[in-house]
């Protein structure tokens, strides 16, 4: 593979490294570095070229509303009441001590990304979540359940950079 190649793999291998290159905050030097695919020289120039290549990192303008429930809890198996179901887990209302926070409205899957960084970088622990088109949900301890409602308010409807 040539330099370029091993740069651009590197970069999806992390994330945050091509948010950082949309963005236009990237050191170039100290990500080459982190990357370590090659001479350091070398990668910095391949990363600079793709940072060159990608979308602006725009903002979103979104319509949502953010609610919360408390009481929520994990039942075996699929339950048209859920709230979130993945697999074999349902979280619903009314059967346990969790909370969970769904924000309706112009949100899809990957907006997801966006509100699990958020609850991540505010110590929020999620105990699960999903999204999909029209709705993304959080299920989190109920003592986190306010500040989980503004770090998806935060990151959905505050301009938190479109995909």
């Amino acid at each position: 593979m040539t330099v370029a190649a091993d740069a651009r793999a590197a970069v999806r291998a992390h994330p945050f490294v091509h948010t950082a290159l949309r963005a236009g905050i990237l050191n170039y030097a100290a990500a080459a570095e982190f990357l370590d695919v090659g001479d350091t020289d070398a990668v910095a120039a391949a990363l600079r070229r793709y940072a060159e290549e990608l979308d602006d990192y725009g903002r979103a303008d979104r319509r949502v509303s953010v609610s919360m429930e408390s009481g929520v809890g994990r039942r075996d198996g699929a339950d048209d009441d859920g709230i979130v179901t993945v697999g074999g887990d349902t979280f619903a209302a009314d059967c346990g001590d969790l909370t969970a926070v769904v924000a309706a409205g112009d949100v899809d899957a990957s907006a997801l990304e966006a509100v699990l960084g958020r609850t991540r970088t505010a110590g929020i622990d999620a105990r699960a979540a999903a999204g999909t088109d029209g709705h993304v949900a959080v299920v989190v301890e109920r003592r986190d359940g306010p500040d989980a409602v503004r770090a998806l308010e935060d990151a959905l409807e505050r301009g938190q950079a479109t995909h």
